[in-house]
């Protein structure tokens, strides 16, 4: 059964996700090969470490440490967001109280329409994959208020992400009208625009192309870090 038709079949629950599982599999692909790029560009100085997600209790921590004046608040200490691609942070120093991340990465495919005119059937209204993603964008552009990057990666690929297609604009919303398929890492307007990197195109992104653009992306935030919080603070211990 082709990709897209078990996508169809989906919404029955007949099938399941694998598409998403493939999806997955590619960006964690992409992501080890990011973190060994890393290892060897900063001469095994740094640590890395690797999450699925990130609990709420503790984006409300780092925001509660970082602005002590004002009220932040969550429901349960169970819930998180999951990108795709997880989180690629940086190690601080033992007692940090925040974290440092430096890349975070999801993919997402949208778009059965192409398979259904094949086959003769009518066009259906484009789903709402892109809109889903918009929550997890809310949290983790609060989460990382504090820092003037935004080291966020997106890959959307399908029929409904083809040049012609009005879904477009949805994903350029998102970007807080950036452009799309260029990396913004470092925020703009006085910190007031923390876009994101957006790449959004109808056929699917390889391995080796999300690599190149997250190497790059994660490598410039490690240099941020350096830059804020001096190199000393992120180097491994000789003993």
């Amino acid at each position: 059964m082709a990709r897209k038709e078990q996508l169809r079949q989906q919404r029955t629950g007949t099938v399941i996700n694998v598409t998403s599982k493939k999806q997955e599999s590619d960006i964690i692909q992409a992501l080890l090969r990011v973190e060994d790029h890393l290892t060897e560009r900063f001469n095994k100085k740094i640590s890395l470490v690797h999450v699925k997600q990130w609990f709420l209790k503790d984006i409300v921590a780092e925001l509660r440490y970082t602005y002590p004046d004002i009220e932040f608040h969550y429901h349960f200490n169970s819930s998180s967001i999951r990108p795709d691609g997880g989180i690629l942070y940086m190690q601080g120093r033992p007692d940090d109280a925040i974290s440092y991340p430096i890349l975070i990465g999801e993919v997402k495919n949208q778009g059965t329409n192409d398979l259904r005119e094949k086959e003769g059937l009518p066009r259906q209204a484009r789903g709402n994959v892109i809109e889903r993603l918009g929550k997890n964008l809310i949290c983790l552009r609060t989460a990382l208020m504090r820092e003037s990057i935004f080291p966020f990666i997106c890959f959307g690929y399908g029929c409904d992400f083809a040049d012609n297609s009005s879904i477009l604009d949805r994903v350029s919303t998102m970007a807080m009208f950036g452009k799309l398929n260029k990396i913004y890492l470092h925020n703009e307007a006085g910190g007031k625009l923390n876009r994101g990197s957006f790449y959004f195109r109808e056929t699917k992104w390889s391995v080796d192309e999300m690599v190149k653009i997250m190497n790059e992306i994660a490598e410039r935030s490690v240099l941020y870090y350096y830059s804020k919080y001096g190199e000393e603070h992120f180097t491994k211990s000789s003993t």
